[in-house]
């Protein structure tokens, strides 16, 4: 192994010990620190380091924190939470609500959309019930990873595959060949959250929501206005795709559009821009540094080709998406794939898009949207461990992926 496959190695380490001595090491220095290396070392050149970085996943990323941060800032975000579970009255149907709520809505407002606004959420929803944090920090991780998986807008690899993928018809497509599974696996989720956390399901007291004012109702009304222009560009793209028009709308471009009201018209702007959260936008310009430095190397192709198995079977598609997503993340990974799949049938692209994305479920670093939450989780004081991540995770993913392959099995047979 080369330089850039070392410190990758280093980079895992460091992100599942957390701490070197009496020093906390974060996610994004882990991570930064292992991008310096490479380009340092000349492991990657620094043109080629500034290409890797996806100005697009930037500029989304940067909208969608303006909007987070801005309805938190408002107590917006909050008023709204009072609204959807005021009549939750336990923690079952408090976890449920969260894990169904932010599953479907993942599908259409994308999974990073819902970890920017839902990690504040579930937090205060937390503390203010007195709630084991983890449970509901995992909650939200895996209902907006499986939630997503059942929509081509749901998470990025998802629309990589519907727009390159050649899909006449990809909302119908997703839906009718993921739908089924994706509702299975949001309830098996639940009965593994519950056995996992049995002892907070425990019969008790009801659950009393206190009620919330907003705290600052101008920016709460151009915040009103991000959402609209949020739902209504998204529902736009999607009657465009629907309709293969050559008119084109990134998510960049709507993310940012979104967060233009308060940033041109809220008289507190320079806070909301000074408050989100920089450091996880850190962590995704040096992942994809890092990550560009290690393919550069051949390592994993050339693991993928000692392996001697047909790279287009459904099997080896969700097995080797979900694994690689580990390390290069799924984005990357599917715009890989892709290329691979010659003249691609619905099932393969389906099978990709169920094994990419599920990938979220096993460790944190298989999804973008983990470390959205756990970046999120720290600056509110609070966090979610690797290992606690990965001993619900990998039992949990691995059951997720066999539902998956079962239903291909009997939609496809």
């Amino acid at each position: 192994m080369n330089v850039s496959v070392l410190v990758l190695v280093a980079v895992f380490v460091l992100i599942a010990v957390r701490q070197i001595g009496h020093f906390n090491i974060k996610i994004w220095q882990s991570m930064t620190g292992g991008a310096l290396i490479v380009v340092a070392t000349k492991q990657i050149s620094g043109l080629d380091a500034l290409k890797a970085i996806d100005l697009n996943v930037m500029l989304f990323l940067l909208g969608m924190f303006i909007i987070g941060q801005a309805l938190v800032a408002s107590g917006y975000l909050y008023y709204m939470a009072y609204r959807l579970f005021g009549g939750l009255k336990s923690v079952q149907h408090l976890v449920m609500g969260i894990l169904f709520g932010a599953a479907l809505a993942s599908a259409l407002l994308m999974n990073d959309t819902l970890a920017i606004i839902g990690t504040p959420l579930v937090l205060r929803l937390a503390r203010e019930h007195n709630i084991n944090s983890k449970l509901l920090l995992l909650t939200l991780a895996y209902a907006i990873t499986i939630g997503s998986v059942m929509s081509p807008v749901g998470n990025p690899q998802n629309f990589l595959i519907a727009s390159q993928g050649g899909l006449p018809a990809p909302f119908q497509t997703y839906f009718q060949a993921l739908a089924v599974p994706t509702l299975i696996n949001l309830w098996l989720t639940y009965l593994v959250l519950r056995l996992v956390y049995r002892q907070e399901f425990i019969d008790g007291m009801p659950l009393n929501h206190n009620p919330v004012k907003l705290l600052d109702k101008q920016l709460a009304k151009l915040v009103r206005a991000s959402l609209f222009l949020l739902i209504t560009l998204i529902t736009l793209k999607i009657i465009l795709v629907n309709m293969h028009s050559p008119i084109r709308i990134e998510l960049s471009h709507i993310a940012i559009i979104a967060a233009l009201p308060p940033i041109l018209f809220s008289s507190i702007r320079l806070q909301i821009l000074k408050s989100i959260d920089w450091s996880t936008l850190l962590f995704f310009a040096a992942m994809f540094v890092l990550m560009a430095s290690v393919w550069q190397t051949g390592f994993i192709q050339q693991w993928v080709n000692e392996l001697r198995i047909d790279l287009t079977s459904v099997s080896a598609i969700m097995i080797l998406s979900a694994t690689l997503s580990q390390l290069i993340s799924n984005v990357p990974l599917v715009a890989l794939y892709l290329p691979m799949l010659a003249n691609p049938d619905a099932q393969s692209l389906m099978a990709l898009a169920a094994g990419s994305t599920i990938a979220g479920n096993f460790l944190i670093l298989g999804a973008a949207s983990n470390v959205i939450i756990i970046q999120n989780a720290e600056k509110r004081g609070d966090t979610l461990g690797f290992f606690e991540f990965a001993r619900v995770g990998i039992s949990l993913g691995v059951l997720n992926l066999l539902i998956y392959w079962a239903w291909f099995c009997y939609m496809y047979s």
